[in-house]
């Protein structure tokens, strides 16, 4: 059972305040809101939705469930080169190897480890299998976290109030509890993705003039 002390240690490495400069990143989706592949609300929540399910919120899990699972640094280096493998673009590449790498440093200095740099999801998942935190609700959490910073970086390049950006990660809530879980007892071998506009706005952004997001 996971402690009061786990969910406030994940809700401060997780949250907008730890070091990891994830406002900086929007996945892809500000060549998505400059192309008009969304204009709304509710295609703001639909693309977030296929994320979750079908692009890098569920194989995010995978990875996070399979460093969680390593028990020596040989294991998660394997995990950590599928997960660079697997990215889709030299941009989501970068997101998680910068953020990853920001995220590595700071736990270390704070609750121990070498800081050796990983992937976003293998770099979660190590440090809180090192704090004996549950993986599920790492996961879960780890989810919500990405969809809240993409909401947030929604509400800077559309109109879309801060109301609205709440009322659409509230609805998200019961569907990253339920894809961290059903990633339960998934391997690499189960990475896939089929959220193929998302990994294409990510590809366009590369090139994409002006822009404020650095993916």
């Amino acid at each position: 059972m996971s402690t009061d002390r786990d969910i406030l240690t994940l809700a401060q490495w997780l949250s907008p305040a730890f070091p990891v400069g994830a406002f900086a990143y929007s996945h892809g989706l500000e060549a998505a809101i400059q192309s008009d592949a969304i204009t709304s609300g509710q295609d703001l929540k639909d693309w977030l939705t296929d994320i979750i399910i079908h692009g890098s919120g569920r194989n995010d899990c995978i990875l996070l469930r399979a460093a969680h699972a390593c028990a020596d640094n040989a294991s998660l280096d394997i995990v950590n080169d599928t997960a660079l493998a697997f990215a889709a673009s030299a941009e989501r590449q970068l997101e998680q190897t910068l953020q990853g790498a920001a995220f590595c440093k700071t736990t270390a200095a704070i609750w121990g480890g070498t800081g050796h740099g990983y992937v976003y999801p293998v770099a979660v998942g190590q440090a809180a299998a090192r704090q004996n935190i549950d993986v599920s609700l790492t996961a879960a959490m780890y989810l919500q976290a990405i969809s809240s910073n993409l909401i947030s970086a929604a509400m800077r390049l559309m109109a879309l109030g801060q109301t609205e950006g709440q009322n659409i990660l509230a609805s998200l809530t019961i569907l990253c509890d339920e894809t961290a879980k059903a990633t339960t007892g998934t391997k690499l071998d189960d990475l896939q993705s089929t959220a193929f506009m998302v990994d294409i706005a990510a590809m366009h952004h590369e090139t994409l003039q002006p822009r404020i997001f650095r993916t």
